[in-house]
């Protein structure tokens, strides 16, 4: 389960780099539906696709830069075919007309430096950099509740908020 969609991922033994690109041309084939240029979809591909690496999608529309990753994968190959498999079931929900282009466009609207916000809120919650369990950060980020809550004694509000940002930032990237 991925951003609240029930993804199953095909077997990606076999030519992990052809399948890379197979899954970066749904990617760009998908957003192309609602009216994203090629042109304006940036889908890197790593050199070699079996490798641990993360995978991402970024384009833009309207002004604002769209962004999709995960590291939730062992594979590049697999990590990119969860990308492709998360915005063809979103584009899917614009189409149905279960969602808005609007609300589509501000699931995937990120800042320009997203993945430095990403490192800093792992390395305030005590993360190596590739740290991608959902349940790991959350049982990270209450046991740091508990000592940076403004209403126990050494608690700080601006940890505390610090605490918040971080844990919403990689929650949204991981669920």
């Amino acid at each position: 389960k991925a951003k609240g969609h029930e993804i199953e991922l095909m077997d990606t033994t076999g030519s992990p780099s052809r399948r890379a690109v197979q899954f970066q041309n749904n990617i760009i084939t998908a957003l192309r539906k609602l009216g994203i240029k090629a042109e304006a979809v940036d889908v890197p591909i790593e050199g070699f696709a079996g490798r641990k690496a993360r995978a991402s999608a970024t384009w833009f529309a309207q002004g604002h830069r769209m962004y999709y990753s995960t590291n939730s994968q062992g594979r590049f190959v697999d990590n990119i075919q969860l990308v492709s498999k998360i915005i063809e079931a979103e584009v899917n929900l614009v189409l149905s007309e279960e969602k808005t282009l609007q609300e589509f466009f501000d699931e995937f609207r990120e800042d320009e430096d997203v993945e430095q916000k990403r490192k800093e809120a792992r390395e305030f919650l005590g993360l190596g950099h590739d740290a991608g369990d959902i349940g790991l950060i959350n049982k990270r980020y209450k046991d740091m509740a508990k000592g940076h809550h403004p209403d126990t004694e050494g608690g700080s509000t601006e940890k505390f908020k610090k605490l918040n940002s971080a844990h919403k930032i990689l929650k949204r990237e991981l669920t």
